[in-house]
């Protein structure tokens, strides 16, 4: 399927400037904020959560390392399909920012390669999306978790991976984020393919929001209903 766009625009950045929950955010004993825990924790360390069983093979995210990543991502960003909704193309240095946002933050969101029986294919960015500017435009709950995506290779495309891949996704998030009622992600409503890959997944259409540079289709997958749908 064409990959789902990452949402609003220089989401990272902007997310980043949101406060902490207070649990988070408070001031140590000495007046000084204590340090950003590693990438991870406001997330339940996704680094954790193994791998899933899906139809296509056992599939894991895996938190992205610069060093071995940057130029697999690079090039799937500079790949036109993806770069139409990501708008991330041009050179390793325009990926790098978009990933040191996430990566030297509090660990509200967090990069990761989809590895699908052994092979890196994909990327994703799983973000809480109560703490996100996401949270601005629609009714947010506490520890709402949104998903973004995209396929890497073309030959991925266009067959039903996605919605598998999406489905599992939903599922490790739910698996290990008890707290998590609901799987939150925010395609372009032009983006017809993606808007079908996520209800084939196992989301549903809940609304329309206007976010900035475009309108968006609000999907959800509910913890209540996860296998019902």
């Amino acid at each position: 399927m064409p990959p789902t766009d990452r949402g609003l625009s220089l989401s990272s950045a902007d997310t980043l400037d949101r406060p902490l929950p207070p649990e988070r955010g408070a001031l140590s004993d000495h007046g000084q904020r204590p340090p950003a825990p590693a990438a991870g924790p406001l997330l339940d360390n996704p680094a954790d959560w193994g791998a899933a069983d899906t139809p296509a093979g056992p599939f894991a995210l895996v938190p992205v390392r610069p060093d071995r990543d940057l130029d697999r991502i690079t090039g799937w960003m500079n790949d036109p399909a993806v770069a139409a909704f990501w708008e991330l193309a041009g050179p390793p240095e325009i990926t790098a920012a978009h990933l040191r946002g996430q990566l030297d933050g509090d660990g509200r969101s967090v990069p990761c390669l989809g590895v699908l029986a052994g092979v890196p294919m994909s990327y994703w960015e799983i973000y809480r999306a109560d703490l996100d500017p996401l949270a601005r435009h629609y009714p947010a709950r506490p520890q709402d978790t949104g998903v973004h995506l995209l396929i890497g290779r073309a030959g991925d495309r266009g067959r039903g991976l996605g919605s598998t891949l999406l489905r599992a996704t939903a599922d490790l998030v739910l698996d290990h984020r008890p707290q998590c009622a609901r799987v939150i992600a925010e395609p372009d409503v032009r983006n017809s393919a993606s808007v079908a890959a996520f209800l084939s997944a196992g989301f549903r259409y809940a609304d329309e929001i206007e976010l900035p540079g475009k309108r968006a289709a609000l999907m959800v997958r509910d913890r209540a209903r996860r296998h019902l749908l």
